[in-house]
């Protein structure tokens, strides 16, 4: 397994190459690899600072990258001139998964380039799969190996409002993650990520918070508040909301009735789709206990059941027929979700876990497909208290824009596997948080007080913005918090007297602002209010009441030291998410800048997630500088 490939594109074409040449775990520079040109007499090595260059004969030549106890990596040029390649140790992905299975205390040896060696293992699949000696690619850039149908909503950022006009600002809590994976696989490609595949809210909440539980029993959630100077403009502040779902041992959870529905249609014929799909399951359902019950569906041309439900202590009978999946044929999602539902339904555990967890690279063809028609058919199924995860797979062909629909009207959440870990981050470390709910239809509304805010945005959650009416209206659905997970939302705001472009209005014709001095809130910033249900449908005819949070933030909480690692680090993550987005919101920051922050609020950082992301903004910085 290998290679990140990280490579600067140049306008004008040179046969001479440089580069370096890293160990995909360590990031150290490696000496005496040796380096050729395919099919040519042509080769060097590198120095003892991983650096070499050296000259090919055709801007469409192949360098191969050769070292013992690694893999052998072949690049194309393709124009190229700096070709920076990450080397890993030849580890097998069934290695991979018994390291997660058997010993976890080693994941930290193998975390930093899973990804790296999984991506590896699909790119040598396809080849093999394609008969092609061409290098895998997504985006199809040399040759025909696959051509980029990928699906991202269209998504533009909300700007500057004006308290006066818009006093409040109201949206849906949003739990989902997959924007981060995905971004991360284009980046790990040495692409940068379409700019709608860049959900900020999702980057920032991709990792896990160093925040409070509640203190009551009775609460679900806790609230954690921080003002402090933006890093992007110091002219404007920054306003951290985090809220830490109570947490529940595995142990403690209510039994679970779950339904894998899984696509097995010809377009999950690719090593990063079905094979690694069953990697994944076979992690969730080791972590299953004799009262969870599990049933496996499939879709291709029509749906069907493969497994009845099963008990969670016959693992080798449920891994036994994920085993025996095998892809082909057309995509009939809405038929597979009507089946799923309706078998969730039928062994339905009064307050347990009721749960359909969806596998699929969301390109359905056959019947219920159109993103407003599988909208429609969600939200009727949702009714019967059973929820929906959605995991998405593969690319090339991924349509993020209709998982994300369907997560979000599922009352579920939403993540995409990019690799074997991110599978264990998602079922295994974050089991309960993925599939156990603690409030369901969390809204936040917060309310600026004119006298100190000039203007504000919410950093993100464009997709889940709410009218104002919205928050006390308890038929209108919205997002779910799982046990243990935290939910972060950044407010940017210009407080009164500073100039600003992003606040010029001119001032009221018709109508005169109304009076604001002398009321008694002359400290306010901001009033937050929170409402959520609890999760369990309701009996007896009783009305699915919400309840209701309230806390305010006055501007003498504003601080510039002793900041917490959990407003530096959301805040470094807002930053990286603007400049991949190329917000036109992110200041005079620097990806240099961005990496620096990053360093200092790493923080606690068990699982390695938060060093991936220094060297994913490293990496950032070379495609940034280079376009």
């Amino acid at each position: 397994m290998t290679v990140i490939v990280i490579t600067s594109f140049k306008t004008n074409i040179s046969h001479h190459v440089t580069g370096i040449v890293y160990d995909g775990i360590t990031s150290k520079r490696m000496p005496n690899v040796i380096v050729k040109v395919k099919g040519k007499s042509e080769s060097t090595k590198t120095d003892q600072f991983g650096r070499y260059e050296i000259d090919v004969p055709s801007k469409n030549s192949y360098l191969t990258f050769e070292k013992i106890g690694y893999e052998t990596l072949q690049v194309p040029v393709a124009g190229r001139t700096i070709v920076e390649a990450f080397l890993v140790h030849i580890v097998t992905e069934t290695e991979v998964e018994e390291i997660i299975i058997h010993r976890p205390e080693a994941v930290n040896e193998i975390d930093d380039a899973s990804h790296v060696a999984k991506i590896n293992h699909q790119k040598k699949n396809f080849e093999r799969q394609s008969n092609s000696n061409l290098s895998w690619t997504p985006q199809n850039s040399i040759g025909n190996v696959q051509i980029n149908t990928e699906e991202y909503a269209s998504v533009k950022e909300t700007g500057f409002l004006i308290p006066q006009k818009s006093p409040y600002s109201t949206f849906s809590i949003d739990v989902d993650v997959a924007s981060y994976s995905n971004v991360r696989r284009f980046l790990n490609n040495g692409q940068r990520p379409p700019v709608d595949a860049v959900r900020v809210e999702e980057m920032i909440n991709y990792f896990e918070y160093d925040y409070q539980g509640p203190k009551s029993a009775k609460n679900p959630f806790a609230i954690h508040t921080e003002v402090a100077l933006a890093p992007w403009n110091r002219n404007h502040q920054l306003i951290h909301i985090g809220l830490q779902g109570k947490r529940i041992d595995h142990k403690e959870l209510p039994p679970s009735n779950l339904v894998f529905l899984i696509d097995v249609s010809g377009s999950m014929n690719a090593a990063n789709k079905l094979p690694l799909l069953k990697s994944a399951f076979r992690l969730l359902t080791k972590q299953l206990r004799p009262e969870d019950k599990v049933s496996i569906i499939v879709y291709a041309g029509a749906a069907g059941l493969v497994l009845a439900p099963t008990s969670g202590d016959e693992s080798e009978k449920i891994i036994k027929a994920l085993d025996n999946l095998q892809a082909g044929g057309s995509t009939a999602g809405g038929a597979g979700i009507e089946l799923a539902y309706k078998k969730a339904k039928e062994h339905f555990v009064e307050n347990g876990n009721n749960r359909v967890i969806l596998a699929t690279d969301g390109d359905f063809n056959v019947g219920e497909s159109s993103n407003t028609a599988m909208e429609k058919l969600i939200e009727q199924k949702r009714k019967d208290g059973i929820y929906l995860t959605v995991l998405g797979f593969g690319m090339g062909d991924y349509k993020d824009a209709k998982m994300e629909i369907l997560a979000d009207k599922g009352n579920g959440n939403y993540a995409y596997i990019d690799n074997i870990l991110e599978a264990k981050k998602v079922l295994v470390n974050e089991f309960g948080g993925t599939l156990f709910t603690i409030a369901k239809d969390v809204k936040i509304q917060v309310e600026f007080n004119p006298q100190n805010v000039q203007a504000y945005r919410l950093i993100g959650y464009e997709n889940r913005r709410l009218q104002d009416e919205d928050f006390n209206d308890d038929q209108k659905d919205a997002g779910e918090l799982g046990a243990g997970h935290s939910v972060t939302a950044l407010y940017e705001v210009i407080p009164v007297g500073v100039n600003s472009n992003y606040a010029s209005i001119d001032p009221l014709k018709y109508q005169a602002p109304k009076p604001v001095k002398n009321n008694g809130f002359a400290d306010d910033l901001m009033t937050v209010k929170l409402r959520y249900k609890d999760p369990q449908i309701p009996e007896n005819g009783q009305q699915d009441k919400s309840k209701l949070i309230s806390r305010t933030i006055t501007k003498h909480e504003l601080k510039d030291k002793n900041l917490t690692n959990n407003f530096k680090w959301s805040a470094t993550i807002a930053a990286y998410g603007m400049i991949l987005k190329e917000s036109e919101y992110k200041g005079d920051i620097t990806m240099e800048e961005v990496v620096e922050m990053a360093r200092s609020s790493r923080g606690v950082d068990k699982e390695g997630y938060r060093i991936e992301c220094i060297r994913l903004m490293e990496s950032s910085m070379l495609l940034v500088k280079n376009e």
